[in-house]
């Protein structure tokens, strides 16, 4: 759809009046068509459009949403959801939060604010952890078991090879008795510095939840362990030290190391449809892990140490 025709829906539809400023957003990575909007009175929105397939998933992120906004988490504020495009498609609309993407500002502060914003990051994630997955959910050891298969047969498929693969293969088929009994709570699915925001006041806003799902919280690590990391390694110790209250488990950096381990081979198959620059940078982080975790022959990444 042209501006014009989102315009229209967005006033006919979604009833936001008529004299609205609509500018589209093109950041990121999911598949919604998504747009900055602004009433003539001056209030901010951000809205999210889908195909009606996926309705009742929309449904269930509004809701859970509303939960987790409920926690006092500086996050966009969900207004409404429903069906607009005549029926075609759903949408969500939310409150825009004014600031800059944590990832375009990070490496412009000191060392010891990119670790004092860590530290708040881990409390908002913590935050979110506090978020009980409902119960039916399938067994987390089952399903990770699943994924893993699916992940390394689809890895072999796709024809690049990553650099002593072996080592991470090993790693995992090693360890996989510590995915036994594991909690499963909400995920936010994609908590990095690219999807965190440096407010006006310097403090952290968080957006894109359309990854979210419910699963073991030391899985909600693993996109800082690679993205975040890769631009502040203060920030991730921050993290780290704020989740855990600078008291860190045991098993935390083994069980992170599992899912690093099988997400380092499998992201290049997730980058090949978006083009030779998106594996270039999976490669370049799959050099990374292993690096940081001496090819798996240590769990504690190098930079923690």
């Amino acid at each position: 759809m042209t501006i014009s025709e989102v315009k229209t829906m967005i006033s006919e539809e979604i009833l936001l009046g008529e004299d609205i400023i609509v500018f589209e957003v093109t950041k990121g990575w999911s598949k919604d068509k998504k747009y900055y909007i602004e009433d003539e009175k001056g209030a901010k929105f951000f809205l999210r459009i889908r195909s009606i397939e996926n309705l009742d998933n929309t449904t269930k992120e509004y809701r859970i949403m509303r939960d987790v906004y409920n926690l006092g988490i500086n996050m966009s504020k969900p207004i409404g959801f429903g069906r607009c495009s005549h029926g075609k498609s759903v949408y969500i609309l939310l409150s825009w939060i004014e600031g800059t993407a944590l990832e375009e500002q990070i490496t412009m502060i000191s060392e010891d604010k990119q670790y004092n914003l860590g530290i708040e990051a881990g409390k908002i994630l913590r935050k979110f952890h506090s978020i009980s997955a409902p119960e039916g959910q399938e067994d987390w050891e089952q399903r990770m078991l699943k994924k893993f298969d699916s992940h390394l047969e689809k890895y072999i498929a796709c024809g690049i090879k990553i650099r002593n693969d072996d080592k991470a293969v090993n790693y995992v088929k090693d360890n996989l008795h510590l995915l036994k009994n594991r909690p499963q709570t909400f995920h936010h699915g994609d908590f990095h510095v690219g999807n965190l925001i440096l407010t006006p006041n310097n403090d952290l806003g968080v957006i894109d939840f359309n990854r979210w799902d419910y699963g073991d919280p030391y899985e909600d690590f693993y996109k800082m362990m690679l993205f975040s990391k890769d631009r502040s390694i203060p920030f991730a110790k921050g993290q780290i030290a704020g989740y855990f209250v600078n008291q860190v488990p045991k098993d935390f950096f083994e069980i992170l190391a599992l899912y690093l381990a099988d997400v380092i081979l499998y992201s290049v198959v997730w980058a090949v449809p978006f083009g030779e620059e998106e594996v270039k940078t999976m490669l370049r982080l799959a050099d990374m892990v292993f690096s940081d975790y001496d090819y798996f022959d240590s769990v504690v990444p190098k930079w923690f140490q």
